[in-house]
């Protein structure tokens, strides 16, 4: 809560100064006006509970301040690290004096939580200052123990809250043990440990990657080239060795024997941690680059490593999205099934197989750029090349499927052969390579056989569809009116005021209410006859010049008559 969840240690540091100032004020236990005179808190002081929190939410603003300087983005320096542990050991001052309070004043659960608390803030101290790792461990046991009896009492909600402090306290005890050497771990085991959430857990993720990094330094030094298609490529900056032994370590969990067992969402986050990792290796040797100066025979190596890592780069970017590509797929097979679920349509397919296709494209351009093209290069690209027809075959059939979604049999159906057809010629090409991907011509076998019996139901669908069109409009012009109102068996609420029946219906029917028609039908009404005068203009009237008024004119305007 307020930050804790999303690991907002700024917010939540502000919430516990708020929290004290207000509890500060409501029990007028303010340090004075003008000259600062602090007023401690002990035993008999503390006559209510608002006392405890006073001490509780202290502790909690010194730790938070201490979490928020571990979250910079390039880690704390020298400055910030002693600040950082001047504030843990302010945390640990307060937790332990809300421990001594609460054996005085509290009951026994009470007291076993601040004591519990007491000992995980001191091992936290000793696992930030790396020392003294078997009292450090001693703290974390102590603390593990006492969440697990209070685990088994109490209401669900604190039992379920002391559960998840045995989970988060976990990790540390065994990196503590790691340290001292009662055990063997390996490193993927503490990077498994590493991928557990939790607000205890922050402190140990910055000490565990501040040890993967040293130790991918250590084995970056024998990282001295970069293989690619036969290529071999010398790698001179140690920033961009450490990049690309990261990528490569990831790629383990990618390709390794454990990689079916790993979950979807774990997958994909280890795809972008990859993709972070070569984007950092390529910026760091553009870097070089720039430095270069007129050296051709180095600018010549950084190229081609820039190449050869652009490349793998291309080529993660096309697994991940082959990997959305079968989530989309598994999604609208079972879309029918799961109602909660977001319904997936072919168009994102669609979308997909597009980004797929400009994938293949920039990376067999990009492979194939270059003066001294080798037959390894020429190879690779066309193998791009070929993918991408097969990929296009599979867009092609999904368009169809959204076509067919929209009522178009006709379009449908040419869509379905021109996918058939192209999944056939990419059979063909596949078939007479030398490494056949036994996948890709597995898929490409169901996609030809799909098309076939798509192509056929949209078919017989079409013909059905013609042959029904004259009894559907038959049927629709058989409902129409002269008045605009269909004729409906029930009758509406204005029609039946005297009688009490519900005009809305039942609750779990969604059904229109009849209450009134709307709009109003149109009547016909009475009106004024229309009359023609068709008499007038054959009419001769007399002239009635003579009885018109003269108008005197006197003798001035004689003269201008």
């Amino acid at each position: 809560m307020h930050g804790l969840r999303h690991g907002d240690y700024a917010r939540y540091r502000r919430y516990c100064t708020a929290r004290l100032r207000r509890l500060y004020k409501s029990l007028k236990f303010t340090h004075g006006r003008g000259k600062y005179t602090r007023r401690a808190v002990n035993e008999s002081t503390v006559t209510e509970v608002r006392y405890l929190h006073l001490v509780l939410y202290t502790a909690e603003r010194a730790w938070s301040h201490a979490m928020e300087k571990r979250q910079l983005l390039d880690g704390p320096n020298a400055k910030q690290r002693i600040y950082l542990i001047g504030r843990l050991r302010k945390a640990v001052k307060w937790a332990d004096l809300f421990s001594r309070l609460c054996a005085a004043k509290g009951d026994s659960r009470t007291s076993l939580e601040a004591e519990a608390y007491a000992s995980c803030m001191n091992g936290l101290l000793l696992f930030e200052q790396d020392r003294n790792w078997d009292t450090a461990l001693k703290n974390f046991i102590s603390a593990r123990a006492v969440y697990e009896e209070l685990g088994k009492y109490g209401d669900l909600e604190n039992q379920v809250l002391c559960h998840e402090r045995v989970e988060e306290l976990e990790p540390s005890v065994r990196y503590c043990r790691h340290k001292i050497g009662e055990s063997n771990l390996k490193t993927s085991e503490l990077l498994q440990i590493g991928e557990m959430e939790g607000p205890a857990l922050d402190l140990f993720k910055a000490k565990l990657e501040a040890a993967m990094a040293e130790a991918r330094s250590q084995q970056a030094a024998s990282l001295t080239e970069f293989h690619w298609l036969g290529h071999r490529f010398p790698i001179s900056n140690a920033k961009t060795r450490v990049s690309i032994l990261k990528a490569q370590e990831l790629e383990k969990d990618l390709h390794g024997p454990a990689a079916d067992s790993l979950p979807v969402e774990k997958k994909l986050a280890v795809f972008d941690k990859i993709y972070t990792a070569y984007q950092e290796a390529r910026s760091f040797i553009r870097s070089d680059l720039a430095s270069a100066g007129d050296a051709d025979s180095v600018k010549d190596d950084l190229n081609g490593l820039d190449k050869a890592v652009g490349a793998v780069l291309g080529q993660r970017t096309i697994e991940r999205n082959q990997l959305l590509v079968s989530i989309a797929k598994s999604k609208l097979a079972r879309r029918r099934d799961d109602k909660n679920e977001k319904v997936t349509k072919p168009e994102e397919l669609v979308r997909l197989y597009d980004l797929l296709l400009q994938n293949t494209g920039d990376l067999s351009d990009l492979v194939s750029s270059g003066r001294d093209r080798k037959p390894e290069d020429v190879a690779f690209s066309e193998d791009c090349v070929l993918h991408g027809v097969a990929f296009r075959a599979q867009r092609c059939f999904y368009l169809a499927k959204s076509y067919s979604s929209a009522g178009k049999r006709t379009e449908a159906y040419a869509l379905y052969c021109h996918a058939r057809s192209l999944a056939e010629n990419a059979l063909k090409k596949f078939e007479t390579t030398m490494d056949t991907d036994e996948a890709m011509t597995k898929e490409l076998k169901t996609l030809y056989n799909e098309c076939r019996a798509n192509s056929c139901i949209e078919h017989a669908t079409g013909i059905m569809e013609d042959e029904k069109a004259p009894e559907n409009l038959s049927k629709k012009i058989s409902t129409i009116s002269l008045s605009g109102v269909e004729k409906k068996a029930e009758k509406f609420l204005v029609e039946k005021l005297d009688v009490y029946e519900s005009a809305v219906g039942e609750s779990n029917v969604k059904s229109v209410p009849c209450i009134g028609v709307f709009p109003p039908a149109f009547q016909s009404i009475p009106r004024n006859p229309i009359v023609l005068d068709l008499a007038y203009n054959c009419i001769d009237f007399p002239s009635l010049e003579n009885r018109m008024k003269k108008d005197k004119m006197g003798f001035i305007s004689r003269l201008w008559r």
